[in-house]
């Protein structure tokens, strides 16, 4: 199977089966490609999304073959923007908090072995008051519909602003050009994005 090119589609796999195939694929890519990933990544989000001044964006840092966001994270920081990492809500642990970044915040270890921040409340933003929200995802398909780790944390963490349909922040999913696939088997409660940024384009779809 190429690693840029996949025609996999929902007749053929489970949604366990895609996670499967997408995560070592991505995992296959080698650290010269992964860096290659980075670079056009950084290039790509300023060249179409361009933030507008002392923006606060949301993103993740690398796990599992993920596109790799640590330069974006660098280039944001040097724009004066601000970045929010995740961490897995310490009472009810099923949805996502978001607390700023900062070169010198200190890290852990959650229980997927994925670095975040420790939690700092005076750090935490509300969703709500982020300007994008850029996410990692396993797979996604021509209509914006995302696969993820089958945590389902952004779900639960994004259901009352699917609800309510708010502007803020704007969603969009980050991943490699190998993780795209022609069409993905879908639940009722998934909702497409309505950007996806890759190493070589932004795919965009209406809003619903």
């Amino acid at each position: 199977m190429s690693k840029f090119n996949t025609n996999i589609n929902k007749s053929q796999l489970t949604r366990g089966e895609l996670r499967k195939v997408i995560r070592s694929l991505r995992n296959s890519l080698t650290d010269a490609e992964q860096s290659t990933a980075a670079t056009q990544l950084n290039f790509n989000f300023f060249q179409h999304i361009k933030p507008p001044k002392k923006a606060r964006i949301g993103l993740y840092t690398q796990n599992d073959g993920e596109l790799d966001t640590s330069l974006l994270i660098q280039s944001l920081w040097s724009e004066n923007h601000s970045v929010y990492l995740p961490l897995i809500h310490p009472f009810n642990g099923a949805n996502l908090l978001f607390q700023k970044y900062e070169k010198n915040s200190p890290m852990k270890s959650n229980r997927y072995a994925i670095l975040e921040p420790k939690l700092d409340c005076s750090a935490v933003a509300p969703l709500a008051s982020l300007d994008f929200l850029l996410m990692p995802l396993v797979a996604f398909d021509e209509h914006g519909n995302r696969l993820g780790m089958g945590g389902g944390y952004y779900d639960r963490t994004l259901a009352q602003h699917y609800a309510e349909q708010r502007d803020k922040p704007v969603l969009i999913g980050l991943a490699h050009d190998c993780q795209r696939v022609s069409s993905l088997p879908t639940e009722a409660w998934d909702v497409p994005l309505p950007m996806i940024l890759t190493p070589t384009r932004l795919y965009t779809w209406p809003k619903k």
